[in-house]
This record gives structure tokens, C-alpha cells and sequence, in this order.
């Protein structure tokens, strides 16, 4: 599971995604891109199993950037627990994603595996997505 190795509070306010993606909008190092269109929490897991289909859809060929990194913690009380008595513990990381924002990165694949692995790894994603080229 992603997450930072430390960070120097443990808790975050949740925040608010209005705007678009001001760095990290434009293809850097790849020739295909998996680009949002929509604002979202990107977890942990969604990440690693959109990696997972993207590795498994190019047989582990060409290169693959993950443009994203989840270093928001995100809290939740237990189940049962009544109101009050501060805020929960954390219960999962997640990138916070705007439109415009490039998630993951191909190169070294044919175009129409590149196509593919993206269409096949943007259902496993929160938000709307488009397939980008160089």
C-alpha cells in the first residue's frame, strides 16, 4: 500500500477540490497519458490496482509512471462509536485529484496496447478520464 514513509502532521483537515490541475497537467515523460477530467480522491488502492490492469495489459513491456502519489490521510471512527471524543483514526491514504491532473504515464508500447491498458485501468477509477498523446 502507498503511503508516506513520514509526514509532519498525522491528521488533515478533509479540504475542498475545486479548481484544475495547475502542475502535473501536461505528458512529461511517457508517449501515452491516462488524463483526469474530473475532481476525486484517489486511494491508495484504486492506484495499485489501476497499476495492476496498466502492467498486466503491456505483459509487463515498455515503461509506466505513476504520476500520482496519496499522501493525504483520510479518518474515520469505528463503527458503533458515539459523537464526540475527537477525530478518528486514520483509515486510508489518498491523492487528491483535479481536472487536468496526468495519473499514470506509457512508453516503449504500441499504441493500440497503450489504448487498452488505459481504457481497461479508467474503470477501476473515481472520476472521468481521457486518453492522452504526445
Amino acid at each position: 500500500m502507498l503511503q508516506p514513509s513520514r509526514s509532519k502532521y498525522r491528521k488533515q483537515f478533509r479540504g475542498t477540490r475545486t479548481g484544475k490541475a495547475m502542475a502535473g497537467n501536461a505528458i512529461a515523460f511517457g508517449q501515452y497519458g491516462l488524463k483526469s477530467l474530473g475532481a476525486g480522491w484517489f486511494s491508495s488502492a484504486q492506484i495499485e490496482s489501476a497499476r495492476k490492469v496498466i502492467a498486466h495489459h503491456t505483459q509487463r513491456g515498455g515503461k509506466i509512471w505513476i504520476r500520482v502519489f496519496p499522501d493525504k490521510p483520510i479518518t474515520q471512527k469505528a463503527a458503533g462509536v458515539r459523537m464526540g471524543s475527537g477525530k478518528g483514526d486514520i483509515s486510508k491514504y489518498v491523492a487528491v485529484v483535479k481536472p487536468g491532473k496526468i495519473l499514470f504515464e506509457i512508453a516503449g508500447v504500441a499504441e493500440e496496447i497503450a489504448y487498452e491498458a488505459f481504457k481497461t485501468a479508467a474503470t477501476k477509477l473515481p472520476f472521468p478520464t481521457r486518453i492522452v498523446k504526445k
